[in-house]
């Protein structure tokens, strides 16, 4: 019954649809590095602060920092590649057609829902950015070591929603010149 309504067509698994989504791809395939250099101190946060007895105050921040911004990025690397959380149990069992009306739906939503946070996160961005003067000043973290992390991770989370609404939109197009030209998913 499955091979009926679902040929066997060549796998698309982790391939981007369009030259947005191939950028992302690779620079989410290079920023993942920095997962590595995260573990990194944090290690050294270990050895200095057990072994050495001489903590730092720059690890946990640092390391909160890119992983949090790593996380954003997850957003929109996932849905360059198709890997977003969609329900199975009923996508796996239609047709190929409704499958592509289930996508123009998703995207749909999709489109609201990052435009919607995209204007909170613009929101959030100027009153971290700017003061109610408006001079140009960073929110800070208000540790001892006081970046201005919490600005910048509140910047990424801005341009990460405005990218994904732009992809959302690249993909509701596709969606529906598929539709259009009635090519399966």
């Amino acid at each position: 019954m499955q091979d009926e309504i679902h040929p066997q067509t060549p796998d698309k698994v982790n391939q981007p649809r369009n030259g947005l989504d191939r950028i992302i791809f690779k620079l989410g395939n290079i920023l993942s590095l920095l997962f590595i250099f995260t573990v990194a101190i944090s290690f050294y946060e270990v050895l200095m602060r057990y072994v050495f007895n001489a903590p730092t105050m720059w690890v946990h921040e640092t390391a909160s920092f890119l992983g949090g911004c790593l996380f954003v990025y997850g957003g929109i690397y996932a849905l360059s590649i198709d890997k977003h959380v969609r329900v199975v149990l009923i996508y796996d069992i239609v047709s190929d057609r409704t499958r592509r009306w289930l996508n123009v739906f998703h995207h749909i939503m999709g489109l609201t829902f990052s435009g919607l946070l995209s204007w909170a996160a613009y929101q959030m961005v100027q009153d971290s950015w700017f003061t109610p003067f408006g001079d140009f000043r960073l929110e800070t973290s208000g540790s001892a070591w006081d970046p201005a992390f919490p600005a910048l991770v509140k910047g990424m989370i801005f341009m990460t929603l405005c990218i994904m609404f732009v992809q959302f939109s690249l993909h509701l197009i596709q969606e529906l010149n598929g539709l259009r030209k009635r090519d399966d998913v």
